[in-house]
């Protein structure tokens, strides 16, 4: 995703100058103190201590049917004797095969090697940096994006003193040993904006591009501010983020004294993203939330002022989240009645215990814009928390102790699509049984393996592998994954990038784990048909049944491959024990290696020629008839916008056909945080499927369109349930032949818990998402964005935001909504959509 300025940057004249509070504009300097005044709205009184046991058991120890009940991360001491864990021990021989020296760089780094002690009496803030930064690494301030120098920083057991920010560079993961997390404890005297800062300011503003910062992650760290005074400002982490990007099993320890200043978590920019297995102590704010969109599962609040401050969004969706014993739950009254800055936020299995306020709103029948401030309720427990729901002239929905089925405020189209703004209770949507655990959503946290010896994993380098990008890896990556199953072995891609020519299968029983985002290459005549395409990775085979976990690793194109599938997904698992993919991305085009970049496919604004030598897959997933629960989360599938390599992120036009393709006749799938972008037909496409979950999904048009129009590129394959455009845009004006952001045609129960649907180009211009009267509104970029049709039933939408269409949802052909009667902060909104 690249966005300039005008097509994505939010409306802070809606919400907070954060720009002219950071100096962007006048290059003056800001206090870290002065940046948390404007963004910390709260000002109520703390609320009394309460004692609370701790949270145990490890988020990773999850059995395979579980639900959004609290699984959290522990909070244990760390001691030079933790259990050994698999990823400190094993042999490193990964590479960077594209990097200008990729014999001698090196991708992890144990910071203990670099000098750190972690003895809790050292300052490690200098050797911790040297692990970050040392081989040439992309730095913020001096590069702006860089696939080549990836990094994972690793801090075995132990407590490290930190008396500075440490600064995180771009596609970096920093991981700690998650059977005795280690400790990050800040100085008295701290300085900086975040013990981790994801994104450092400069003169002009956050050094890296937020909306571009992709393929990063942290897990299994304890932040601890509380050596630093209650009344001084403290950041646990500051993260501006977009996709391709993940917190997780993190722990957030602040003071909860009177007067408190500190903020675990803080983000005011971005386009991403997911966190989940996150717990907070303390604080003025637990978590500071401005971005895009979100999907967010499994976060504990304990003792705050306020456990979540939602300074702007456009859509966020909140799982699992469990809030005690603070002032306010949720503070998305940003901007009040006249300028609301946030969007929509859709909150579902959560729970408000000893909290005096759940929520508090601006939203009312006449505040501005007219369906900012869209909110959804969908089973949330309350215990001793006497407000659900505070308004602008007070107490909206009442509390106690009860159980709130289903509550929303905003738009809603429902018998006869008739738009409608509400504000009261709801009809939830039906969850169908395979898709829940004791009425839950299921849910599953990434597996890392903490529990299993060094002795049960398989490195494909040490199976024969190169992962130099040149070398073809097919038949060795073949053989040992083939092993590995037979053996109940762990694969481990160690950092590299495996070139294939033909299809790499997945067996039943297989454990597949990358190593900072390890990436499979498809190459070659095999997938160069787009009339007879082929699959880059097969999961198991039609027929087959079992499970495979898989995780960490990015599937890509090398060259014009336009019958490439990147993922076909057709193994049958059950709902008692799904399948899962948990940080697996496609990536096609626009990075080192692919030749798929600004000297090989540059913009053709003036020309609807079409650069076959630029057509690069026929689609990005493929989850076949056969196929049964599959449990994603964390994916983004992407057709790159921008050359990743450039320092100037130079847009290029790259072709894809398809994103990601459900055609599971058994279905029951989970989609938890996804994003597919980019693709000329459609990102999203059900069909003949049922019993879907997806939270949050976000998409993008491909820039190019409509020149050439969607069409023009891939010719319709009848038999893949291809849209027909030349047929089913007659009589349509406007720019109609444009791909599809989410099709869904004889479906039933595909239930989507907050989308994104954006269009932003026309040609690679703005012009048309940017009206001057309305930022954002401009509905002219396409047509149509959202479809159903046929026999569908239940494709129900909480909080559908859109951006750059005219018609916001049309039905076998027939608009139902219009982008004009819903109006929001940047999208266009419908808080709740129920389609039968």
């Amino acid at each position: 995703m690249f966005e300039i300025s005008s097509a994505k940057m939010p409306f802070f004249h809606l919400a907070i100058s954060l720009l002219s509070v950071i100096g962007s504009v006048t290059g003056a300097k800001v206090s870290i103190s002065q940046v948390s005044s404007v963004v910390s709205l709260a000002t109520s009184s703390f609320a009394p201590a309460v004692t609370y046991a701790g949270p145990t058991g490890s988020a990773s120890s999850v059995s395979a049917k579980s639900s959004t009940t609290k699984v959290s991360p522990q909070v244990v001491a760390a001691t030079a004797a933790a259990a050994p864990y698999w990823l400190e021990s094993i042999t490193h021989q990964g590479i960077s095969a594209f990097n200008s020296n990729p014999a001698s760089y090196q991708v992890f780094r144990n910071v203990k090697s670099f000098g750190a002690k972690g003895d809790g009496v050292t300052d490690d803030t200098a050797a911790i940096q040297s692990a970050m930064s040392a081989g040439g690494r992309c730095a913020p301030g001096s590069c702006s994006s860089t696939t080549t120098t990836p990094a994972i920083v690793y801090f075995p057991a132990g407590t490290y003193i930190v008396s500075s920010s440490i600064i995180d560079y771009y596609y970096t993961q920093i991981i700690g040993n998650p059977n005795s997390m280690p400790v990050l404890k800040a100085t008295p005297n701290f300085s900086g904006f975040g013990i981790i800062d994801g994104d450092r300011y400069g003169a002009n503003g956050l050094q890296f591009g937020a909306t571009n910062l992709f393929y990063r992650q942290i897990r299994n760290l304890i932040f601890d501010l509380t050596a630093i005074p209650a009344s001084s400002s403290a950041t646990g982490v500051h993260w501006p983020t977009a996709q391709a990007t993940s917190l997780q099993n993190c722990v957030f320890k602040m003071s909860d004294a009177p007067g408190t200043q500190h903020q675990g978590l803080f983000i005011e920019n971005g386009s991403g993203g997911f966190m989940n297995d996150l717990v907070f102590y303390g604080g003025l704010n637990g978590a500071v939330f401005g971005n895009q969109q979100f999907t967010v599962r499994n976060l504990t609040f304990y003792n705050a002022v306020t456990a979540i401050d939602q300074i702007w969004d456009w859509g966020w969706t909140y799982m699992g989240i469990s809030i005690n014993n603070c002032t306010t739950g949720l503070n998305m009254a940003g901007g009040g009645t006249t300028g609301q800055s946030v969007g929509s936020v859709t909150f579902l299995d959560s729970t408000f215990t000893n909290t005096k306020v759940a929520i508090v709103t601006a939203h009312n029948a006449t505040s501005f814009p007219a369906t900012a401030g869209s909110l959804i309720l969908d089973n949330i427990v309350l215990s001793n928390t006497p407000v659900a729901v505070q308004g602008p002239q007070g107490t909206v929905l009442k509390g106690g102790s009860l159980t709130i089925s289903g509550w929303g405020e905003g738009h809603e189209y429902t018998t006869n699509y008739q738009d409608k703004n509400f504000e009261g209770s709801i009809t939830r949507f039906s969850r169908p049984s395979s898709l829940t655990n004791n009425g839950l959503y299921y849910a599953r946290s990434k597996p890392q393996y903490q529990a299993s010896p060094l002795s049960q994993f398989v490195s494909i380098r040490t199976a024969g592998a190169k992962g130099d990008g040149v070398t073809d890896d097919t038949a060795a990556i073949n053989n040992a994954l083939k092993s590995a199953s037979s053996a109940g072995k762990i694969v481990f891609f160690d950092a590299g990038t495996y070139k294939i020519t033909s299809t790499i299968t997945i067996p039943p029983g297989s454990k597949v784990v990358g190593e900072s985002y390890s990436v499979i290459m498809g190459a070659g005549s095999f997938f160069s048909s787009i009339t007879s395409p082929q699959p880059i990775v097969a999961v198991g085979a039609a027929g087959q049944k079992g499970i495979v976990e898989w995780s960490d690793m990015i599937v890509s194109t090398q060259g014009a491959t336009a019958g490439a599938i990147l993922i076909q997904w057709n193994l049958a698992s059950t709902s008692s024990s799904p399948s899962g993919m948990w940080d697996v991305h496609t990536r096609i085009g626009g990075f080192a290696g692919s030749n798929l970049q600004v000297a090989q496919c540059p913009t053709t604004p003036g020309s609807t020629a079409v650069n076959k030598n630029c057509i690069a897959a026929f689609a990005s997933m493929y989850i076949a008839p056969s196929a049964t629960c599959l449990y994603m989360e964390n994916t983004w599938f992407w057709t790159a916008d921008h050359d990743i390599e450039d320092p100037n992120e130079t847009q290029i036009t790259v072709y894809t056909g398809r994103g990601l393709y459900s055609a599971s006749t058994s279905g029951t799938i989970w989609m938890v945080g996804t994003a597919v972008e980019h693709h000329a037909l459609y990102q999203y496409q059900f069909v003949g499927t049922k019993n879907v979950f997806a939270g949050q999904i976000q998409t993008e048009t491909a820039y190019w369109q409509p020149n050439p129009n969607a069409s023009a590129v891939f010719p319709v394959v009848s038999s893949w349930n291809d849209p027909n455009f030349a047929t089913s845009c007659v009589g349509v004006s406007g720019q109609c032949n444009m791909g599809w952001g989410l099709r869904v045609v004889n479906s039933n129960s595909i239930l989507v818990y907050g989308a994104g649907l954006y269009s932003f180009f026309n040609n690679y211009s703005t012009t048309c998402s940017n009206s001057v009267v309305a930022p954002g509104n401009g509905g002219s970029c396409q047509t149509r964005i959202f479809s159903i049709e046929g026999t569908a039933s239940n494709v129900d939408v909480y909080n559908l935001n859109t951006v750059g269409s005219t018609q916001m949802v049309t039905r076998d052909g027939k608009q139902v909504a219009l982008y004009s009667d819903n109006v929001n902060v940047y999208p266009d909104t419908i808080a709740y959509y129920k389609s039968s």
